[in-house]
């Protein structure tokens, strides 16, 4: 079977690893090929590194070197070289990087600065982490450099613009965004392999990963959506909200941003362009009667504290998907 999954950073990891979990558990053994696309709009450059967040918590995660309580970051991380730039003011400092993390923004850095594609790197980083043994291709969305700014109120009646990293790390979402800006994506095309990965799918998932800010970002790359809608693969989504309320990070903030409820069926209705079916939480209330997108309510919470629940879930995801393939 060939599953492709477009996916942020903690939620998506942890989906992305219970269905590995999941797949291991059939009968025939495989073998199974995941195809990640992740989302690399979070990607910022910090003290002359480039560090793609999303991508490295699908590395740490699936390579089982993620540290398991924060969901992301490594295990075992320490920070002296963080501190050692502070002592000599070298700003910003509200972003932490751990010294073994910075060894993976120093090679990945070291590689694009001689000539290698994102998509190239990225594959020699899988290789590392031991992905490909797993049947798991990870792929950067686009080569070219996206990079979502926020348009915030400037305290004087106008705007400015700042890095996602600022609003989400240093400020927690916590100043009212105007609106999302993907800066570089006039440019973007998707990396080799992404659009032939959804086009050739048996199928397709979508994890419970920030709606706008990754999944979103993703959609906005030049003909991803359209390879959605033309696959002849069924597309399952599950609801990153429970409840209507995020499990963690701020879905909620970035949905008001774009004038959308913090409702698992308003999100739906974001992807009803190529979505077959939705997976919520059995909290969340029955969506419209005009809804296109069929939705399916999961016999327990979207919760995904241990590899087991996080298999549990994706399996239900993909015995969703097998069954409209079915139909």
């Amino acid at each position: 079977m060939r599953i492709a999954t477009l996916a942020g950073g903690v939620g998506g990891s942890r989906f992305v690893r219970g269905l590995r979990r999941h797949l291991d558990g059939f009968a025939d053994g495989g073998p199974h090929e995941i195809t990640v696309i992740g989302n690399t709009g979070d990607d910022i450059t910090l003290w002359g590194l480039r560090v793609c967040p999303d991508l490295d918590t699908l590395l740490y995660t699936l390579g089982g070197g993620v540290h398991e309580a924060q969901g992301w970051g490594r295990t075992e991380e320490t920070h002296r070289i963080q501190g050692e730039l502070a002592a000599y003011g070298v700003q910003p400092q509200w972003f932490g990087l751990g010294d073994l993390d910075v060894a993976t923004h120093i090679a990945r850095s070291q590689w694009l600065g001689q000539g290698h594609t994102l998509s190239e790197v990225t594959a020699r980083l899988a290789d590392r982490w031991g992905l490909p043994t797993q049947g798991i291709r990870l792929l950067p969305m686009s080569d070219e450099p996206v990079e979502t700014h926020v348009v915030v109120d400037d305290g004087a009646g106008g705007e400015r613009a700042i890095h996602f990293q600022e609003w989400w790390v240093r400020h927690q979402a916590g100043l009212p965004a105007r609106r999302f800006v993907a800066v570089g994506m006039d440019r973007a095309v998707a990396a080799p392999g992404v659009l032939d990965a959804i086009r050739g799918a048996d199928v397709v998932l979508l994890p419970p990963s920030n709606p706008v800010v990754s999944i979103g970002i993703i959609l906005g790359v030049p003909g991803v959506r359209d390879a959605l809608r033309g696959t002849t693969a069924p597309v399952v989504g599950v609801s990153p909200l429970v409840g209507g309320a995020p499990v963690r990070g701020h879905a909620d903030a970035c949905l008001a941003a774009i004038g959308v409820e913090a409702t698992s069926a308003a999100v739906a209705g974001l992807f009803e362009d190529f979505l077959d079916g939705w997976l919520v939480d059995p909290a969340d209330p029955a969506p419209p009667a005009a809804s296109r997108v069929p939705v399916t309510a999961w016999d327990r919470p979207l919760l995904m504290p241990d590899v087991e629940s996080a298999a549990a879930l994706a399996g239900a995801a993909l015995d969703l998907a097998l069954s409209l393939q079915r139909a």
